[in-house]
């Protein structure tokens, strides 16, 4: 593993502004995938309710009103965790680079590579495994404010902090 993180650290910072942006479309991409699924959801949910509204009276008609006007409220939180997510996304700056890992920061450690943004995932650019976290996860809670050749635990391993950019 510290052989293919070796060459990884050997990347000169305009390579890993790239890497950034890439990462940073990927985690666009989720972002809006996830929008537009809860979207979608939403609509049917809304179309439901006003089929259930015509439909014949009685306790299963307000039982079945009554599902689909949580369904609504569930979906609406999920709108507003997403907002939420486009505006973490709109602040990160990928132009600096920073010796302490923050919103924004490629933190490279021996277990792996990760993005602190928004959780969205393992994804893959130029055949090298990146994660998207958000700062409020348990790792990226750990990584924020770290620096290079800091040693951490996470889930009983212990973690060396490589590189930071």
């Amino acid at each position: 593993m510290y052989k293919k993180i070796t060459v990884f650290l050997r990347l000169n910072y305009k390579t890993m502004d790239k890497i950034k942006e890439g990462l940073i479309l990927h985690c666009k991409k989720f972002v809006d995938d996830k929008f537009q699924t809860v979207k979608t959801i939403m609509i049917s949910n809304q179309a439901a309710l006003q089929s259930e509204t015509k439909s014949s009276a009685g306790d299963k008609h307000e039982t079945g009103r009554a599902m689909l006007q949580l369904e609504m409220e569930k979906t609406s939180t999920q709108l507003d965790a997403i907002d939420q997510m486009k505006l973490t996304l709109n602040k990160i700056d990928i132009s600096g680079n920073s010796k302490i890992a923050r919103l924004g920061s490629l933190v490279v450690t021996s277990s792996g590579n990760y993005f602190l943004s928004v959780s969205a995932g393992k994804m893959e650019i130029s055949k090298q495994v990146y994660f998207a976290v958000s700062l409020s996860s348990p790792i990226g809670k750990l990584l924020l404010g770290r620096k290079e050749d800091d040693q951490l635990n996470f889930n009983g391993k212990r973690i060396k902090v490589l590189n930071i950019c």
